[in-house]
């Protein structure tokens, strides 16, 4: 089972500061200090979720700071934090080199996917984007509370999984959430508990580089997310470690029930927020 060692963040201390744009001077003058706790809060939680059981980070993560700004923004805080997470998970395991021999189509495809969605997320219908968030978080957690389980058979694992790549990559380039179709996707494939959780690093991690290098484009990804970056990454460890020290005394079945449903809520908070905000700009111009 995966197991948190808190030497990895100072091991991991000088990647970040490969990943981290260099001048944070601005940030600090146009971060307001509730916004950072904000920030903290939430890496935190979704910290402490990856940590119990084995994923969550991003998703927990997006679509909470969602609430508080654009998706795009928040996939540009996440970014790093995923990053260095997702690579620590990567080759905490001994299946590295079969999990890339089974999953190499899917993660094309999602490279394929997301560079071709480049734009979605911060185009002219980007605001629609946390809609589909919302929408994606809602059948992310009713797959998971229904406990469907499909199977994909070994010999189409291949050009099944590429299919899947591409559907993922374009979901992920609009809202910056991976885990539909991949998810069930990877537990119809038959991996083991461990593999399965070693695999999820390794996926997320090639599809976080692939949005990075969206973001990038955007002009997104730049010195402006440093501090929260930062802020982020070390709320996510904080909580990784609080996650994985606590979860051989919880019922892991139960937090993840809780977990879905506090994602079905979510889901469905985002989509409808932005719903009525939408409806409302709509009718407020024939009114003048």
């Amino acid at each position: 089972m995966l197991s948190f060692n808190p030497k990895a963040c100072s091991a991991t201390s000088r990647l970040c500061s490969l990943l981290l744009p260099v001048n944070v001077r601005a940030m600090s003058s146009s971060m307001p200090d509730s916004i950072l706790v904000i920030i903290a809060a939430v890496f935190l939680l979704a910290g402490f979720v990856k940590g119990t059981i084995g994923m969550g980070l991003p998703t927990v993560a997006i679509g909470l700071l969602a609430t508080q700004m654009p998706p795009a923004h928040a996939l540009a805080i996440v970014i790093v934090p995923a990053i260095v997470t997702n690579i620590w998970q990567t080759f905490v395991g001994p299946y590295l080199r079969d999990i890339v021999r089974r999953l190499w189509p899917l993660m094309i495809g999602t490279v394929l996917g997301i560079w071709s969605g480049a734009g979605l997320m911060t185009g002219p219908y980007a605001h629609y984007g946390t809609i589909v968030l919302g929408v994606l978080l809602v059948i992310y957690a009713i797959v998971g509370l229904s406990k469907v389980r499909f199977s994909v058979p070994r010999r189409n694992e291949k050009w099944i999984g590429g299919i899947v790549g591409l559907i993922t990559g374009v979901i992920s380039a609009a809202t910056g959430v991976q885990v539909i179709p991949s998810m069930p996707f990877m537990q119809a494939i038959g991996m083991e508990k461990d593999e399965l959780v070693q695999a999820l690093g390794v996926f997320f991690t090639t599809a976080t580089l692939a949005l990075a290098f969206n973001l990038t484009g955007a002009g997104l990804l730049n010195a402006t997310v440093a501090i929260p970056g930062l802020v982020a990454m070390v709320a996510a460890f904080a909580g990784m470690y609080a996650g994985q020290a606590i979860r051989s005394r919880m019922d892991a079945e139960t937090f993840r029930r809780w977990f879905l449903i506090a994602m079905l809520l979510l889901g469905l908070y985002l989509a409808g927020e932005m719903l009525v905000r939408l409806s409302t700009e709509t009718v407020t111009p024939g009114a003048h």
